[in-house]
């Protein structure tokens, strides 16, 4: 979520409004992200069509990650947003459309280049492509590729109703962008697999203008003298474009480790691939909604702290502890959930139409790899933050570009090697991608501690906290597990006897995968949030009193 400070007075009230609609629009368009992959799970499964599309849309996303949301935030917003505070705003108008410009032309001609270079990046990307499903990849990412340069210019919208302290708005409008695929794949009339993704990928181009074309009007009302330029002599765009570019290279490192987890997975198959989409899709929910929500909070609150050298560790040991407590509570249970109810999560999301029982069950086997590093990844993203506040972007940039040439190295060795040398079956290998990315991110946690440690002192939740948390989660696991194993007694256990890997899938046939999800996952739920409450955890009792009618509140 991104923070604006401007210079103008704001209610006390107006962060936390702000916060709540920002929370709001992502929380929503992630639903229906999760709906558009549960109708894609629902046509493709895990086909080389499903494989072919994830990868069209990666491959030309790239520009996307390169230059939208997240980098146009830490580059565009502050300046603008400085200008529209001090009540300049022909010059923040003057800004933002030479930022337009800019992006646009500049945009324009990579994605021309990458229509050119695209048989080099397919070998990149998906090296294990060949054939049918890389003659079909090719043809979608051509079709694809125009639909980026919108999504940009949907992130520059962002950053001007950000600026003006229009939130939900903007985080919501990728609902549209999911529900245009999603009614292209109801109503689509396509022969084969193919076909419709041949559909789909163009109902990616309309997604893409229509997430654009519902926050363009209000963008261009807040603009009162809009006017797209390619001039950069003005101070406040050379600004920038000063933030822009290291902004950029550092993003850019991250989403190296995502492309080549994603060529690793195309040399395996592509049920591996469109399976390691799928299972990212269902691990990212956690990381977005607690680990980048309290980091992006935090960011601000600590770089506003002041006072000596010792009063600032002191205030900013305490947030970070603070904040750590916040991200572990709710994602110990999810890594948890991943390891021993990854199927109930799966069969909810995804099971349906061409997406079958071993389909879950190969998801659920990447999920146990992405519960191995999910909360080192989260709280690794508030100790980042700290070294930002702290005005020091190369330390967490430095650990980015290590951490990427280790999960790389190990990623390669559980692909072409642990899966022979453990007798298990070669897709297995997509488990060690996601197990080794989790583990890196321990490494880089661990050092981001370490080295913010020798600067303002050492950090983190004790033994006993993370005791208690890890315990009430398992315990309430072992429970979840024993009512799914009733469950499967009383209503029959489905025969996976046809599944690729053998087995038995615990899920009773007399029960749809949804409502089973929400039973299990229910008590998994409760009696985990019951079990902190009992052991007196920091944060996890105010955290279900805020939750609770006024009224009862008290009596907590």
């Amino acid at each position: 979520m991104t923070q604006v400070s401007l210079d103008q007075p704001a209610s006390s009230s107006e962060p936390r409004r702000g916060a709540l609609l920002v929370a709001a629009g992502i929380l929503l368009s992630r639903l229906v992200g999760l709906a558009r992959q549960r109708a894609l799970a629902h046509y493709f499964g895990t086909s080389m069509a499903a494989a072919a599309f994830a990868a069209a849309l990666r491959i030309p996303n790239f520009l996307q990650n390169l230059f939208g949301e997240g980098v146009l935030s830490a580059s565009f917003i502050p300046v603008y947003a400085a200008l529209t505070g001090r009540r300049e705003q022909e010059e923040a108008d003057r800004v933002a459309g030479a930022v337009f410009g800019l992006l646009s032309l500049v945009i324009g001609l990579l994605t021309a280049l990458g229509m050119i270079a695209l048989p080099w990046l397919m070998a990149l990307i998906a090296p294990g492509f060949v054939g049918e499903s890389y003659e079909l990849t090719v043809r979608l990412v051509r079709i694809a590729f125009p639909g980026t340069a919108l999504l940009v210019f949907s992130a520059w919208c962002l950053g001007v109703l950000n600026s003006h302290r229009r939130f939900f708005l903007s985080y919501a409008a990728p609902v549209v962008w999911n529900s245009t695929i999603i009614l292209a794949l109801l109503v689509a009339d396509a022969e084969d697999a193919a076909e419709l993704a041949v559909i789909a990928t163009w109902a990616t181009v309309a997604g893409s203008a229509l997430q654009f074309g519902v926050q363009l009007p209000a963008t261009l009302r807040l603009l009162g003298h809009f006017r797209p330029s390619f001039g950069i002599t003005n101070p406040h765009v050379r600004q920038v474009v000063r933030n822009f570019v290291p902004v950029m290279f550092a993003r850019g490192v991250v989403q190296l480790s995502a492309y080549i987890d994603l060529a690793y997975a195309s040399l395996l198959s592509a049920r591996a691939l469109a399976a390691l989409s799928q299972a990212q899709n269902i691990s990212l929910l956690p990381v977005s909604l607690f680990g980048m929500a309290v980091s992006a909070a935090e960011l601000p609150a600590m770089s506003q702290v002041s006072g000596t050298a010792s009063e600032v560790a002191r205030a900013m040991r305490t947030r970070i502890d603070a904040g750590l407590l916040r991200i572990a509570v709710p994602v110990v249970p999810s890594a948890i959930a991943f390891l021993m109810l990854g199927d109930v999560v799966a069969a909810a999301i995804f099971e349906t139409g061409a997406f079958r029982a071993a389909d879950t069950r190969y998801v659920w086997y990447l999920l146990m790899g992405s519960a191995v590093g999910l909360l080192a990844s989260t709280s690794g993203r508030l100790y980042a933050s700290a070294f930002y506040a702290l005005k020091d972007p190369r330390t967490p940039f430095r650990l980015a570009v290590v951490r990427v040439a280790l999960t790389a190295a190990l990623a390669f060795y559980s692909v072409r090697y642990l899966p022979a040398q453990l007798g298990l079956p070669r897709d297995l290998g997509g488990a060690g991608i996601t197990a080794s990315t989790g583990l890196v991110a321990w490494f880089e946690y661990l050092l981001l501690k370490r080295f913010l440690g020798q600067r303002i002192g050492p950090t983190g939740l004790g033994r006993g906290v993370l005791a208690k948390l890890w315990g009430s989660a398992i315990g309430a696991a072992t429970l979840a597990l024993g009512l799914k194993w009733a469950l499967g007694r009383l209503l029959g256990v489905r025969d996976a006897a046809a599944a690729e890997w053998g087995g038995t899938f615990l899920m009773p046939p007399a029960l749809h995968p949804v409502p089973a999800a929400i039973v299990i996952l229910g008590v998994f739920g409760a009696a985990y949030f019951g079990l902190v409450i009992l052991l007196d955890v920091p944060f996890a009792r105010e955290m279900i009193r805020r939750r609770l009618p006024a009224r009862l509140r008290g009596k907590t």
